[in-house]
């Protein structure tokens, strides 16, 4: 009699995931910014035992040029695990990442040597266009019925809308689109799920052509970018009701819903307010029988010299903090907020998630600060935490340096460079800091710039879970 047993790294709860080994490699997207070089996806050491802890110890270059990595992620996850999964024995093997401009879509399998991930498949842009309708993939994740990946564009040049394809967890082929009726949903982003209510929840950035070249200063004005987060019937695929946050508020980017699957509440953050330049985080929530979502953090900008300012900023005399993105802790503890203009990372303690307690923060580089890492502190940095991945335990937070290639030359015109921190979490009481071991930058990365990062065995964006 056969008997089968489920990836070691999936777990039926964000509890029993909480226990699990230390990663000991850390995946990076690497992309050249002038799409002459071939991207890559470098691999660090992160096992602090190692001779090379901190350092590229795998490189697996692309076959074209100009794709721009952007987000990736896993082909399967602890979703698997979940009652209704069709495909319980996948295994987290295959690293899905798109090309951003490309559309193309690249397949890596991490074995059997994980520090030298192979290229096994390449799926091109005619086959999302045709397949699904869409173009510009963005954003990976590993359901328990296939591997979901959102699209920022429609197909054959058209600017949306865009949405969601689905991916084949053992072939890779196209599906389709998910949505059987997408309602009013025009923009696209990011996406997640409360996967025990049949609740899918999307945000909105902007169409190709609005974010192609980095932010149009009359799109933001004119409050064009989008506003708003939806929510829909994740079995029946079905939109179900738009929320908005008010036109000032643009670009809702990174949505975190809570890993307890008995909760049905997430946060989103918001880019920027037109009104005044801060940026700002949400919580949606039930509200009755309908969804709401209200503003739970305000973060201001700061003031700067105008002469210290690239030229979109200028007229402003300040600099806002440029949410980018956000996540939160297995355990649904602690939210971290990177302000990408200011050059901060910030922690706080959402345990009581209608009332966040700021707890912690680290600033490295900033379009003014330009604060050093304290392993090099006379080196000035640029660009800002940004990407973030949380371990599972918690202890250890990696941040990445670079947004996306167009907004990195508006906001860091002087050069954005490349470098990547490891911050120490005080799991009990909150605080990080940086740990002096671990800042890979410029030449560690053969000259591209970083973006995502993913955890071997899984992260605390990486993984949903179908018991608490």
């Amino acid at each position: 009699m056969t008997r089968w047993t489920p990836d070691p790294s999936f777990y039926p709860s964000p509890r029993e995931a909480a226990t699990a080994p230390a990663e000991k490699l850390a995946y990076v997207a690497a992309f050249d910014r002038a799409g002459q070089r071939p991207d890559a996806i470098a691999v660090l050491d992160t096992d602090p035992g190692s001779d090379a802890y901190g350092q590229v110890v795998g490189w697996t270059e692309l076959p074209f040029t100009g794709d721009e990595l952007h987000h990736f992620g896993w082909n399967a996850c602890s979703s698997a695990l979940c009652p209704t999964a069709p495909h319980p024995h996948v295994e987290r093997r295959y690293l899905i990442v798109p090309g951003l401009r490309s559309s193309r879509i690249h397949v890596l399998d991490t074995r059997p040597d994980p520090r030298q991930p192979r290229l096994v498949k390449v799926i091109g842009p005619e086959e999302l266009a045709e397949r699904a309708g869409y173009s510009r993939p963005h954003t990976v994740h590993c359901g328990p019925d296939g591997i979901y990946v959102s699209a920022l564009g429609g197909a054959d040049g058209q600017e949306g809308p865009g949405g969601i394809a689905v991916l084949d967890h053992t072939s890779f082929e196209v599906r389709g689109a998910w949505e059987a009726d997408r309602g009013p949903q025009f923009l696209a982003y990011d996406f997640w799920w409360h996967y025990n209510r049949d609740v899918l929840v999307t945000s909105e950035w902007g169409t190709p052509s609005m974010i192609e070249d980095g932010i149009i200063g009359e799109l933001l004005l004119g409050r064009r970018y989008g506003h708003a987060i939806h929510f829909w019937d994740l079995a029946k695929r079905r939109h179900v009701q738009r929320v908005d946050l008010g036109d000032q508020y643009q670009m809702p980017l990174e949505l975190r819903p809570a890993h307890d699957p008995t909760k049905t509440y997430g946060f989103v953050g918001v880019v920027i307010s037109v009104a005044d330049l801060s940026a700002s985080i949400w919580l949606w929530h039930r509200d009755g029988d309908a969804w709401a979502v209200t503003k739970v953090i305000d973060i201001p900008a700061e003031p700067a010299d105008p002469a210290d300012l690239p030229d979109l900023l200028k007229p402003f005399g300040a600099v806002p903090p440029l949410v980018t993105d956000i996540d939160l802790s297995v355990d649904d503890r602690f939210l971290y907020v990177s302000c990408w203009g200011t050059g901060e990372l910030i922690q706080y303690d959402v345990s009581d998630p209608f009332h966040p307690v700021r707890t912690g923060s680290v600033r490295l580089g900033g379009i003014v600060a330009r604060t050093a890492h304290p392993a090099y502190p006379d080196e000035p940095l640029s660009g800002g935490p940004q990407m973030v991945e949380i371990s599972r335990d918690g202890r250890r937070v990696y941040v990445s340096n670079s947004l996306y290639g167009s907004w990195d030359d508006q906001f860091y015109p002087d050069g954005v460079g490349a470098w990547l921190a490891k911050l120490d979490v005080d799991p009990e009481r909150g605080g990080l800091a940086p740990d002096p071991r671990f800042f890979p930058r410029g030449d560690d990365f053969r000259g591209l710039r970083v973006h995502q990062t993913r955890l071997q065995g899984g992260d605390a964006s990486s993984d949903s879970y179908c018991f608490p």
